[in-house]
């Protein structure tokens, strides 16, 4: 029998709790603490629904996500799915360069969070929202180029604090039920601006925004090969984070709407803020909006990092053109690709709002689930030598087929959400081209 775990060069360092903690760290972040106003916007009270929904899609793709990395433990995640699964390089790229781009879409939507009613929570500066994200996202890069170590145990602290702000609106909520507080019709009222049909698209629309907050988890593959017996570790840690997480923010989906009248939860940029300063527990407003802007630079980090190094790795494998693989000299950091991502960055924070570019991330995302779902059955053709976990083959159809729901134009989204895809998309295949041309040029072409 061939080990699932010979031939890697990476130290395995990874137990279950620490894999459970990266787990729920990487879906912890942004997506609850700036959306959950816009998604009520577009749902109403029951702000709940969109994120009980997101939980059950999340889970379908999840266990896809599981079977894979059991079966292929390489930190290369839904790219080398989709290149074992199609063996179409193109495609390959196409994934692997939506997956940059909902990282930088990630990012661009925390620094228009950073930039709203949390930080003016904390200071009276009157520099526009929009130059003040522009900045933070040049701080970040600027981090990045220093050379940011990280590891899975200070993820681990920075997840325990990003828990701590969820706890305090947990106890707010289980302090007004108690109590008797808050307004318990609210969490029935769907108010999409229609019926049948157009509750249907309301909801799913709310849902595909909603859907943000969940993404994270697929990230956790690419620590495979760090992790001390794949095939046995991940299906536990990947379905308990995404469990756990998704039971805090159906949690905190109640309490908000408990508590908080749908309008002025759509309004703010800073909603679980709102929800502070309407609970009866007096918790210090500053400090939490403390605590939420490390929840959202976190994740912004770690998105901008993710994607530097993902096109770094892609201009080494000679797929974008060698020139983005650049490293500064004494930092070793890959100065291009990430002054390339911070460019895009500061482009899509200059026009995009939180909801926008929220929902750009989850359709990037949505597109990349739905390959990997079916993924997932092209490969059931292919055995390895190992046992590993494999999901009931109506859980990838499930997963594809509200995937690709959710990213198709039922969800009710924005043109622009579309169009900013599709320019990033454009992007992409644009400096495919060219690097094909050069490579030609070289005789390198294959």
């Amino acid at each position: 029998m061939t080990s699932a775990t010979a031939d890697t060069p990476l130290h395995r360092a990874i137990g279950p709790k620490l894999l459970i903690l990266f787990v729920i760290g990487d879906i912890l972040g942004t997506g609850i603490y700036a959306t959950t106003g816009k998604v009520a916007g577009k749902v109403g009270g029951a702000l709940w629904l969109p994120f009980a929904i997101g939980f059950v899609v999340a889970l379908l793709t999840a266990a896809s996500y599981v079977e894979l990395v059991g079966k292929y433990p390489k930190a290369a995640g839904a790219a080398l799915y989709a290149q074992k699964a199609f063996k179409v390089p193109f495609l390959t790229f196409i994934i692997a360069f939506m997956v940059m781009c909902s990282g930088l879409s990630s990012a661009s939507a925390a620094a228009r969070a950073f930039s709203g009613d949390y930080l003016g929570e904390l200071t009276d500066n009157a520099l526009p929202p929009t130059l003040i994200a522009i900045l933070f996202v040049l701080a970040l890069a600027a981090l990045n180029l220093r050379g940011v170590s990280e590891s899975v145990k200070t993820n681990v602290v920075l997840t325990l604090v990003e828990l701590t702000g969820l706890a305090v609106i947990l106890a707010i909520g289980a302090y007004a039920v108690l109590t008797g507080e808050g307004e318990p019709a609210r969490l029935t009222d769907i108010e999409t601006g229609g019926t049948g049909f157009a509750l249907m698209t309301g909801v799913l629309g709310a849902t595909a925004l909603g859907f943000f907050a969940f993404v994270g988890f697929e990230d956790s593959v690419n620590m495979a090969e760090e992790t001390k017996d794949p095939a046995r570790t991940f299906p536990r840690a990947i379905f308990i984070g995404v469990t756990v997480t998704g039971t805090i923010y159906v949690l905190v989906a109640l309490v908000s709407s408990l508590l908080v009248d749908t309008e002025v939860l759509e309004s703010s940029s800073g909603p679980l803020l709102e929800v502070v300063k309407a609970g009866g527990i007096d918790f210090p407003h500053k400090l939490f909006a403390l605590i939420a802007l490390f929840a959202v630079t976190n994740s912004a980090l770690i998105n901008i990092m993710m994607a530097s190094r993902l096109c770094y790795g892609m201009a080494n494998e000679r797929i974008l053109p060698r020139a983005m693989g650049r490293v500064l000299p004494r930092r070793r950091t890959p100065v291009v690709g990430i002054v390339f991502v911070s460019l895009l960055a500061v482009g899509l924070v200059s026009t995009g709002e939180i909801e926008g570019l929220g929902d750009t991330t989850s359709f990037l995302l949505l597109c990349v689930f739905a390959v990997v779902n079916v993924a997932v059955l092209v490969l059931r053709k292919d055995p390895v030598g190992h046992r590993h976990f494999r999901a009931p083959t109506i859980l990838p159809v499930l997963g594809a087929v509200t995937s690709l729901i959710l990213a198709s134009p039922l969800a009710d989204r924005p043109a622009e959400v579309y169009i900013r895809a599709g320019v990033l998309i454009a992007i992409g295949i644009g400096l495919w081209a060219v690097n094909r041309v050069v490579m030609k040029a070289h005789g390198q072409d294959d």
